[in-house]
């Protein structure tokens, strides 16, 4: 299927790896004109050369002065993709201020701050897509990361709040939710604990669908090209109708219909 997204300029944070890396690609096979962002040079110098991106730029976008830095030097885009994140499981009684603060820069404030720079000349060109990658996770607090799931919610009421300024444009502005997916932070994770436990990594992933996310359709981690593929759709011309949405890729995790 043509997606119509030749010639697009879409940003992509957070995209050095794992889930960012993987719609950077889907969206340069596209044809659309892609930057690239993480915070060294040598990653996203990598990240270009393995996406076919336009363009790459170091930048921490958890910092003010990181968004800055790529406004001045792109300050128009067709498309924004929100997909800067961190996770970090820990109990909630460990979660200090500082740990609560940097989750909401780098996971909220940063989406928030481009945003707020984008959707403006979105709206003049009227045309304009804006995405945030949320997760299954602001539906469903995971009890092991409350920080972590706290800012996904936000971002589904930021989503939908802009969404609403939208309206009678041809702008769209959404919400991708994934489920748990294979990127590169949660192989490491998955493969710390197999190595810790002395156990087969599919043990491993076996044993988290069934005592963490028992209620998974897919019952095996979404590899980011699937993810990718879905936002890709989310950012296409062809999905005009689709905008204020939280669309789930989630492999069934949420048991909701609403």
């Amino acid at each position: 299927m043509d997606l119509q997204l030749e010639g697009k300029s879409a940003l992509v944070t957070g995209s050095t790896a794992g889930i960012g890396l993987a719609i950077a690609t889907a969206l340069a096979k596209e044809g659309a004109k892609v930057i690239v962002n993480g915070r060294t040079a040598q990653r996203v110098d990598q990240a270009v050369r393995d996406s076919g991106a336009a363009h790459g730029i170091a930048a921490d976008l958890g910092a003010e002065s990181g968004v800055r830095e790529v406004i001045a030097r792109f300050p128009r885009v067709d498309i924004l993709v929100n997909n800067l994140g961190i996770f970090e499981p820990k109990p909630f009684e460990q979660i200090s201020d500082d740990d609560w603060r940097r989750f909401f820069e780098v996971n909220v404030l940063s989406g928030v701050r481009l945003s707020r720079h984008y959707l403006g000349p979105m709206k003049q060109k009227n045309w304009g897509r804006i995405i945030f990658i949320s997760s299954e996770s602001g539906l469903q607090i995971p009890a092991e990361m409350i920080h972590y799931g706290m800012t996904k919610t936000a971002q589904l009421a930021i989503s939908r709040g802009l969404a609403e300024t939208t309206s009678g444009t041809n702008v769209t502005v959404n919400a991708v939710l994934p489920g748990p997916t294979e990127s590169e932070g949660v192989s490491d994770f998955v493969d710390k604990l197999a190595s810790g436990a002395g156990i087969d990594r599919r043990a491993v992933e076996r044993e988290f669908f069934q005592k963490a996310r028992p209620t998974s359709l897919l019952q095996r981690f979404a590899t980011t090209a699937e993810v990718a593929a879905v936002v890709a759709f989310v950012c296409s011309p062809l999905a005009a109708a689709i905008n204020g949405a939280a669309v789930r890729a989630d492999g069934g995790v949420v048991r909701s219909i609403a």
